[in-house]
């Protein structure tokens, strides 16, 4: 199990990223949480099976249709199992 924590650049404020995030979290079966940050970026924090962590992280790479995801710096941490599901936090 991995967890690791996706701070995404862009433009991913505004276009439904965050519900397309949580979307396809659902889809693959990862847990976590997804949210807007102040200086315009959108972090998530996701735990999960690897294998799924990375098909997750490709479609974050994509976005939703009126996204332009720039880049994504992805940092590893120590696995917690600390979440029930994927929710969008405000």
């Amino acid at each position: 199990m991995k967890r690791l924590r996706i701070y995404i650049s862009g433009v991913v404020q505004g276009v439904g990223y965050r519900y397309f995030a949580r979307r396809k979290a659902h889809e693959v079966g990862v847990k976590g949480y997804v949210m807007n940050l102040p200086d315009g970026r959108v972090l998530v924090v996701v735990e999960g099976e690897e294998q799924k962590i990375d098909k997750f992280i490709s479609w974050l790479k994509e976005g939703p249709r009126f996204a332009s995801v720039k880049s994504l710096d992805i940092v590893e941490e120590e696995y917690r199992g600390e979440f029930k599901n994927f929710e969008i936090r405000y």
